[in-house]
């Protein structure tokens, strides 16, 4: 630039450092190196300006060629691209913690999903036999789910799977990562590895839970017909959230680098070896980074999720269960059934599955093809040790679930991690617990309310509780501990 003193000017490119070899090569269409040389130099002077670095670089490039160069180099490099098109150092403080709960799913992306639909079945997409193909997609994804069938996509079943699972899905996943921005554990600027991606419901809530000056670097794993979805629905995010989608299988995708978050979202249950693939990925992961699982909350999925985590991570593993499920006693791993999920507020019902439902069979009830329920099982796992809660039992004060069986009748201190919302249907409110040592289930089983046990039911799901004076005795008919509170039982949230 004209008028520059040398102190401010950027540095030209070095080309002395081509090698004979190059010339079987046809040249680069801009000097990759010479652009990332000249923005790490300006990033600290002034905004990087796209035209001000192609005066800078050899062949004089136009600055569009400067500025895409610049966006792929710019998770990198710690760039945020301003709206004027210029770039400047994105903030290094981790994602604050926010409190997600969504009521709707957003109107922009509902859009994205009916613009999809009307170019591939017209306006009235949801009736006639588009309508009805439709909904026989959803019909026999639900039935494989619940059957653990293998899954097929097609451009149909893709479509349905969107209407039926885009809400939930975008909703869950906001959920699971405030477990880590609450201890400022989740990266602002992450570089995210999806693996089956799916429609891009849990892309889309990653991307509405993150701050908008976040530079995100997304890598998608998708083989699917539903690859040609989540492209659309990745349309609608923000410029700084760059997005790649690889369409290739999770046993073959071979990953690049390391990642802050590796997202498995109700997938592992269409693998023929989850925990291989887990392991696999766990490679890829940065060292202070997380794997993110999620799954349905229906028994088949959440248990299976469960057995992933507890193979991925056993007791004396380099593997730590950050959340839900903590380990509470070093050695410790459980071994029951493992059937947990957390449940949150329910969606608005967005106008694509109420106009799907409209065209349901007769004998079909009401909300048959809606789906706004947000339960779901999750598992966050790192390499590093950290845990959601740095809390372990004390052996001279708590008894363990795993020698449960010598403390039946006894009154006994406890501590454990709350597993369910309220499990009963009337009458005693039932909770299942966990302290990581359990072989069979536990349940906390509230007979009296006082203001000195009720933690058990206000605590959230996965917090910490300590119960003292909490009667212990097994219940025949469900094969499992109740550990029963009444009035003269305390109960404490320890975190």
């Amino acid at each position: 630039m004209k008028g520059d003193t040398d102190a401010d000017a950027p540095r030209r490119a070095d080309t002395s450092r081509a090698g004979d070899g190059d010339s079987l090569h046809s040249p680069p269409m801009i000097d990759r190196d010479a652009v990332r040389d000249n923005a790490k130099y300006l990033r600290n002077v002034r905004p990087i300006d796209p035209d001000e670095i192609a005066d800078y670089i050899e062949g004089a490039p136009h600055p569009a060629v400067v500025k895409q160069t610049l966006r792929e180099e710019a998770h990198d490099l710690g760039l945020f691209e301003r709206d004027d098109g210029t770039f400047v150092p994105a903030s290094d403080e981790p994602a604050p913690f926010r409190n997600w709960s969504p009521a709707a799913f957003p109107d922009d992306y509902s859009f994205a999903l009916e613009d999809l639909l009307i170019g591939r079945y017209g306006a009235n997409w949801h009736v006639g036999d588009s309508g009805d193909r439709l909904r026989e997609r959803v019909r026999q994804l639900k039935e494989d789910y619940y059957r653990g069938n293998p899954v097929e996509y097609d451009e149909d079943a893709a479509l349905g799977y969107g209407i039926y699972h885009l809400p939930d899905y975008y909703a869950a996943v906001g959920y699971v990562l405030s477990d880590l921005a609450e201890r400022s554990l989740l990266p602002r600027n992450p570089r995210v590895l999806d693996v089956g991606a799916g429609t891009g419901g849990p892309a889309l809530g990653l991307h509405d839970f993150l701050p908008d000056d976040s530079v995100v670097d997304y890598h998608a794993v998708e083989p699917s017909a539903s690859a040609d979805v989540l492209d659309r629905m990745l349309g609608e995010t923000r410029r700084n959230f760059r997005t790649t989608v690889h369409r290739e299988t999770a046993e073959a995708f071979d990953p690049d680098g390391e990642y802050d978050i590796v997202l498995f979202a109700s997938v592992l249950s269409e693998l023929d070896d989850p925990a291989a693939v887990v392991e696999k990925y766990l490679d890829a992961l940065a060292d202070d980074g997380a794997i993110v699982a999620i799954a349905p909350a229906d028994r088949n999925t959440s248990t299976g999720l469960r057995e992933v985590e507890r193979e991925v991570a056993p007791a004396d593993g380099d593997v730590t269960v950050y959340a839900p499920t903590l380990r509470l006693w070093d050695g410790y791993a459980p071994s029951d059934r493992g059937w947990s999920f957390d449940v949150k507020p329910d969606l608005d019902v967005p106008g694509f599955q109420r106009r799907l439902d409209e065209g349901r069979d007769g004998d079909e009830d009401e909300g048959t093809f809606v789906n706004v329920d947000v339960q779901y099982s999750y598992s966050v796992l790192r390499t590093d040790g950290e845990r959601r809660l740095d809390v372990r039992g004390n052996p001279a004060r708590f008894a363990k679930m795993a020698e449960m069986e010598r403390h039946v009748t006894n009154r006994i201190d406890l501590l454990a991690v709350k597993l369910s919302h309220d499990l009963s249907e009337g009458n005693n409110q039932v909770f299942k617990i966990g302290d990581g040592s359990e072989a069979v289930d536990h349940y906390a089983v509230r007979t009296r309310d006082t203001v000195l046990n009720a933690d058990v039911a206000d605590a959230d799901y996965g917090d910490v509780l300590v119960f003292e004076n909490v009667l212990a005795l097994w219940n025949d008919d469900e094969e499992a501990y109740n550990l029963v509170v009444d009035d003269e039982t305390l109960v404490d949230r320890v975190a």
